[in-house]
Order: C-alpha cells, then structure tokens, then sequence
C-alpha cells in the first residue's frame, strides 16, 4: 500500500512540474541597431516555412504553429548578412486538440485575445536579424540544436515590446536555397504577455518559458 501512495505521489509531482522542452535558452537583451543587408535576396518560403511553439503548465501543455506572412534573408558569398522575417500572428493554431474542435477552438481563441497576443490589433509579429556569428563551441560548452553552425541575433518584436534575443541556429545555403533551423526556449513575460505566469496560482499557472522552432526554406 506504501509503494501504491508512493508513486501516486510520485505522478502528481511530475505532472505538476511540466517544463518547457530541454532546449538552448534565447538570450534576451535590450533591441540592438539594425544594420543593412548586402547580397542576394533568398525570399522566404511561407508555404514551406512553417515556426511551432509549445506552451506548459502544471496539469499538461499545447502545441501548435504559426506560419510566415513573409520575408526574406540575405546571402553574399555564401555568408548570411542580414534577414527579416515576418510572422502572421493570425495563423496561430493548435495541433495537440485536433480530435476536440470546442477545446481547439477555445484554446486558439485565448491566445489570439488580448490576454496573449491580441492579433487583431498586432496582427504580425517581426524578427530582424542583427547579427551572426559562426559557432564554435568552447571548452565545456553544449547547445542542445544538433549541428549548430551559428548564433543568430536579432530583433524580435511582439505586439509592442521589442527585445533581442540570441540563439543557436543550423543553417545551409547553395546558389538557388537557403533552409535555417532553431530550436529554442524564450521567457514570454519579458514582451509583456504575463496572464497567469504567477506561480502562487499554483494549477493555473502558465509556464512563462515557451519553446520556440522554426524550420526556415527560402530560395532566389
């Protein structure tokens, strides 16, 4: 009977302590300078390109997608030196409720509303890169995105906050294509979407830390 409570017990800690993914944490810093891309223009792919998100809290978490309304990243000699990427906010959509239409429906809603992104006033949200380097790892040092082969930096703004941020990204380029890869954990309350990130609401609560993908196809 010991051991039955046990790991009742057990259970309930583990779900209660649901986590974002493991994956590299985006570091956040105050917007930086924009500088002007040269070379090529490979344009983003907005059928092809597609950003997932997941979101957790105590009791489970969502999935879901959001697509590109466009964009474009800049190649110079097989170096990238600049991108902008545009995401349609109202593509936000919900993969893990599919069999329950009301539940999808409702959780969609939610974060459409003014609580979470409020996508009929910011109906587009925006990265500008800033800055890449080549990855090199140092001694010790781990990213979790498999074949990293740079940081990338760069604006993102999200309704009417604008932070920089900073991660690990996988990235291949010929003359014709260009795909980018990233895997990445972002703290949402830093762009002022704080609705339930209290941790006193205890089973209400909502994970402030949101796993961000997003897998990136353009070509020129």
């Amino acid at each position: 009977m010991k051991s039955i409570v046990y790991l009742l017990l057990l259970s309930g800690i583990l779900v209660a302590c649901e986590q974002a993914p493991k994956a590299d944490k985006a570091a956040a810093s105050n917007p930086q300078e924009v500088k002007a891309a040269t070379g090529n223009a490979y344009l983003a792919d907005t059928a092809a390109s597609l950003i997932s998100w997941i979101g957790t809290k105590p009791t489970g978490k969502h999935h879901g997608t959001l697509r590109l309304a466009g964009g474009a990243i800049y190649v110079k000699d097989s170096l990238v030196t600049g991108g902008r990427l545009v995401i349609n906010m109202h593509s936000l959509q919900n993969i893990d409720l599919a069999a329950d239409s009301a539940m999808k429906n409702k959780l969609e809603r939610e974060l459409k509303g003014s609580s979470f992104f409020d996508v009929e006033q910011y109906p587009t949200a925006v990265f500008e890169m800033t800055g890449i380097n080549t990855y090199y790892p140092a001694v010790g040092e781990e990213v979790t995105l498999k074949d990293a082969t740079h940081v990338m930096s760069g604006n993102l703004t999200l309704k009417t906050i604008t932070k920089n941020i900073s991660f690990p990204v996988r990235i291949s380029v010929d003359e014709h294509h260009l795909t980018a890869v990233a895997n990445f954990n972002i703290d949402r309350t830093l762009w002022g979407i704080n609705y339930r990130a209290d941790k006193s609401l205890q089973d209400k609560l909502i994970n402030s830390q949101v796993n961000i993908g997003f897998n990136i196809s353009a070509s020129r």
